[in-house]
């Protein structure tokens, strides 16, 4: 079955940097367009960034254009999202997703926490 699991989460100060992973696995990875979203307590989750099949493009939320950069190894079947300049507003659960025959499948999450 479809699994996505995260890791790299933690707490970080304002203008640090972390790499967020998902190791995907029981599909064919470099088929699927994949995404990174993200939850903060009381928000709803919200769309991070985007990568088409074999990085053919790739699109992020205003919030996070120009710190942030998703990227996949289609070998290990991994998608990357590298965050830099992070801010207390990005404070969140992120969270790897692919949409499979109009099924949503995610991961189980990794805490982010930005704070002084």
């Amino acid at each position: 079955q479809v699994q996505l699991v995260e890791s790299g989460g933690g707490l970080v100060q304002p203008g640090g940097s972390l790499r967020l992973s998902c190791d995907a696995s029981g599909f064919a990875f470099s088929d699927y367009l994949m995404n990174w979203y993200r939850q903060a307590p009381g928000k709803e989750r919200e769309l991070v960034a985007v990568i088409g099949v074999r990085e053919s493009f790739t699109n992020y939320a205003d919030s996070v254009r120009g710190r942030f950069m998703i990227s996949r190894n289609d070998l290990q079947k991994t998608v990357y999202l590298q965050m830099n300049n992070l801010k207390p507003e990005d404070t969140a659960r992120y969270y790897c997703n692919v949409m499979i025959t109009l099924t949503n499948h995610w991961g189980q999450g990794t805490q982010v926490t930005v704070s002084s």
